[in-house]
């Protein structure tokens, strides 16, 4: 039987075959608002960027996982960030409808690519959607309701995807997607900064999961940005140590790898890369 070119149905299981794109015209953050940044070295973020980047790639490889690289081009600084150009929910691919002016065009270079290699997606188009603020834990998709995702693409998901219940999560303004304060480790555990979400939804995952709550330092890192590539084996940032170690006494297998230098840009593991398949 011949293997799906894409198929995903939760945040956890063996990752196969995964979208990245080398942060070659990042700026960060600092750069961008910092008013004493005229003695910051944009070359060298840049460079330690690539250069960590890579090595996240090389890690994934490692784990038997095929890293697609999409083209980097110079007008696109947070190109790198694929996560939010698209979601792979069951056996449909879909494209999303990016909020931020900056980002627009990103998808076209996605879309060059899956037509290149005959995988056909969904378009969506006139509702604002971003792929951080989608997850998937079976038959259940949680969508963030947040600056870059309106609830008309919530409704319009839901439409689509009738053999799953779709639950819209709203968090505070101040956190950019869903991903950057909740995540999905296993059927039975997941990943939480409390403060960014109400009390009755909180209520509620601690109803379905077990529940690993992050610090304020340490969600400041996105230390809910993980990624989770299967078998109880999560790719986490060396800094979160606290996460870490809650992690480790819950049972996974942390996989510390230092993206430290793409995380100044508002993106951890998670925000990098775009699953198109999980076993």
């Amino acid at each position: 039987m011949q293997q799906p070119k894409i198929y995903c149905n939760s945040e956890y299981d063996e990752l196969k075959r995964v979208i990245m794109c080398e942060p070659q015209f990042m700026t960060t953050r600092q750069v961008l608002h910092d008013p004493n940044n005229q003695f910051y070295d944009v070359k060298g973020h840049v460079e330690l960027a690539v250069k960590q980047h890579r090595e996240f790639v090389q890690t994934l490889n490692n784990h038997g996982i095929e890293t697609v690289l999409l083209p980097h081009h110079k007008e696109f600084t947070e190109q790198a960030y694929t996560r939010d150009i698209g979601f792979t929910l069951g056996q449909t691919l879909f494209i999303s409808e990016m909020a931020h002016d900056v980002r627009r065009g990103e998808e076209n270079i996605l879309k060059f690519w899956l037509e290149k290699e005959g995988i056909s997606y969904y378009n969506l188009i006139g509702d604002k959607i971003e792929g951080g603020d989608v997850l998937i834990d079976r038959d259940t998709i949680y969508i963030g309701l947040s600056n870059r995702t309106n609830q008309a693409a919530i409704d319009h998901i839901n439409g689509l995807m009738g053999d799953y219940e779709v639950k819209a999560i709203p968090f505070k303004d101040k956190f950019l997607h869903l991903d950057c304060v909740f995540n999905v480790l296993s059927p039975e555990v997941a990943i939480v900064y409390p403060d960014a979400l109400t009390k009755e939804d909180m209520q509620f995952f601690a109803s379905r999961y077990e529940l690993i709550e992050v610090s304020y330092e340490e969600q400041h890192a996105l230390a809910t940005n993980v990624l989770s590539i299967g078998n109880q084996k999560v790719i986490s940032l060396p800094m979160n140590q606290n996460t870490n170690q809650q992690m480790r006494e819950k049972g996974f297998d942390v996989v510390e790898v230092d993206i430290s230098e793409i995380v100044k840009s508002g993106g951890s593991f998670r925000c990098c890369t775009l699953p198109l398949l999980r076993s």
